[in-house]
């Protein structure tokens, strides 16, 4: 198992202050013999977990799957039922929260006041990231490197007219959500569907999952849905992060290891 703790060690060197590495960052970080952080950088290679650029190593996505057993055991739709009923209730329409994993949004909780014709969702659930407003909140907490890596590893494909599935749009949308703290969509996932979203945070203030508000584009448009529930997604992102604050670390940090 010696080979094993090496490889956690590796990924663990990691972080938001170290988002890439060189081999020789990597073995003075982990104390290391050079030729054994070589192979284990290697093997996560090989197996998706660390992406490489140059003479740099960076993780993947794909490194969420270890903390996913982790927060299943959380039980997070439990934990956030009464705030996501009450948000539903407040609005008259659904909401939801779901996490990263990969390059698409995994749902794991949601309350709904009303059922969407073109597009209904549960726990489990996966959509594309980059065609929702959860997705898109998740991506702008990925350092930059990573979220090149993500859009350039998703089948960016046009779900509808309306779907942004330029590489260069997508990472300029990113960046504006990254700086107003909120993302919006509309028609993009399935025509009639529109959301906005917000992140949550954990006790150290990073992003660990996203809560949203959404509806269809008949009932209210994306103009009047951020004008009049930005602030109440805020309020209630702010109470599901106290929540979360109350449990052990948060494996799923989507700036760090």
């Amino acid at each position: 198992m010696g080979g094993l703790a090496k490889g956690l060690q590796v990924i663990l060197a990691f972080n938001a202050g170290h988002p890439n590495l060189t081999l020789s960052e990597v073995a003075e970080i982990t104390g290391l013999a050079p030729a054994t952080a070589r192979r284990c950088l290697l093997t996560l290679q090989e197996l998706g977990y660390v992406g490489v650029s140059g003479r740099r190593f960076f993780l993947r996505p794909r490194v969420l799957d270890l903390g996913s057993a982790f927060l299943e055991s959380l039980n997070v739709e439990e934990l956030t039922r009464a705030h996501l009923t009450e948000l539903a209730t407040a609005t008259g329409d659904s909401a939801s929260l779901s996490v990263l994993d990969g390059t698409e949004i995994v749902y794991l909780a949601r309350a709904s006041a009303r059922t969407l014709v073109r597009l209904e969702a549960h726990v489990g659930s996966r959509f594309p990231a980059y065609a929702t407003s959860m997705g898109r909140v998740l991506l702008a907490a990925l350092p930059e490197e990573r979220l090149r890596a993500c859009l350039a590893s998703s089948d960016l494909r046009p779900l509808t007219s309306r779907t942004v599935t330029d590489p260069e749009a997508l990472a300029q949308i990113v960046a504006r959500c990254r700086a107003e703290g909120y993302a919006a969509a509309e028609d993009e996932l399935a025509y009639g569907v529109v959301a906005l979203a917000v992140p949550v945070l954990d006790a150290r203030g990073r992003v660990v999952a996203a809560l949203n508000s959404s509806s269809h584009s008949k009932k209210i448009d994306l103009r009047t849905m951020v004008e009049t529930r930005l602030a109440l997604l805020r309020e209630f992102s702010a109470r599901i992060s106290a929540e979360l604050k109350r449990l052990p670390e948060t494996p799923l940090a989507l700036g760090e290891s």
